[in-house]
């Protein structure tokens, strides 16, 4: 069925691709992103995963501790756990805790990382210090 429209009557369309929203979902691969960017001082190494799938809504982090460890992370709205004792690999068998942030996760798995995070964090306070006065 065929509807004529007269041109001042034009119908338009104000769908726009660049601003569909993603609700409530985060973007876990910028999220990783910006973990790695933030403790990338006080580990070996540490990278988003380029080999393993990624999602909008899971990213993978490979992590290597200043004890020389290992570890494969993901990253998902209910936090980060470990999936593997390498770099890209993901042990299904694997039933790991969740970790609300990196910060406990690699407080947990790594005492060279926390004494980095607080002689870091000494560093910053000293800055301060001298600064205010």
């Amino acid at each position: 069925m065929e509807i004529d429209c007269p041109p001042e009557e034009s119908i338009t369309s104000t769908f726009d691709e660049d601003s569909v929203e993603l609700g409530d979902v985060k973007d876990m691969r910028l999220e990783a992103d910006a973990i790695v960017n933030d403790v990338l001082f006080a580990v070996n190494e540490m990278h988003v995963s380029q080999s393993l799938t990624r999602a909008l809504d899971m990213a993978y982090i490979n992590v290597e501790t200043r004890e020389g460890n290992r570890y494969c992370l993901e990253l998902t709205e209910a936090g980060l756990r470990v999936v593997g004792y390498a770099f890209d690999e993901v042990n299904e068998e694997l039933n790991t805790q969740y970790h609300e942030t990196v910060y406990s996760l690699l407080d947990n798995l790594s005492p060279g990382y926390r004494e980095a995070f607080g002689n870091a964090l000494l560093q910053r306070l000293e800055r301060l210090k001298q600064n205010g006065q």
